[in-house]
């Protein structure tokens, strides 16, 4: 399946266009409680919100707007759950607004100029029951089933810098893999561990 790149501008395009607003409502947040940053978002219900995600299994990409005056951009949605399918059984669900927000303010918050690398979205029930039969650590009602949990890489940044500004946004769960190189937020209770692969 070909995935869609919604808009068809590139992504420094997109930096551009939308750095004015973002300054008005980043500016200052530094000092501010992270609760400021997704209070930002939360009412800056016009602004554009955009997603970069690369996953490495099936080399797709999404790059675009997922969010625009108050909405969800359906084609975007639609393909974002594409890529971050179970990569195992090809299966997809609908991924949490939640979590792309929070994804969302990890690029912002570190000015990602590369894609998110998407290491695991959604996790179908089996391939979750069959990693923890095979002792990876997988919890036995992860957020990977629900559509709100990720493992990520991103590209020109220490696995350890990505999982500082997790943990700063305090909105999830962040687990971090040092050896495996990927850093898991969710957007279930607030929890922080390091996982011993």
């Amino acid at each position: 399946m070909s995935i869609l790149k919604v808009p068809s501008y590139s992504f420094e395009d997109r930096l551009s266009r939308r750095h004015f607003l973002r300054l008005m409502a980043w500016a200052g947040l530094i000092s501010c409680s992270s609760n400021s940053v997704f209070a930002a978002i939360e009412e800056t219900t016009l602004e554009e919100r955009s997603l970069s995600l690369y996953n490495p299994y099936s080399k797709e990409n999404f790059n675009g707007i997922y969010w625009c005056d108050g909405d969800c951009v359906a084609s975007a949605k639609e393909n974002i759950n594409h890529i971050m399918r179970d990569n195992r059984t090809d299966e997809a669900k609908e991924i949490d607004l939640h979590l792309l927000d929070l994804i969302f303010a990890l690029s912002t918050t570190l000015q990602a100029k590369e894609p998110f690398t998407v290491i695991s979205g959604y996790r179908s029930p089996e391939t979750n029951a069959l990693l923890r039969k095979r002792g990876s650590g997988a919890a036995k009602n992860s957020y990977h089933i629900k559509g709100q949990a990720v493992d990520i890489r991103l590209p020109g940044y220490k696995t350890s810098a990505l999982r500082r500004a997790a943990y700063k946004l305090k909105k999830g769960g962040v687990g971090y893999y040092p050896k495996l190189r990927f850093v898991h937020i969710d957007v279930g209770p607030i929890r922080y561990w390091t996982g011993k692969k």
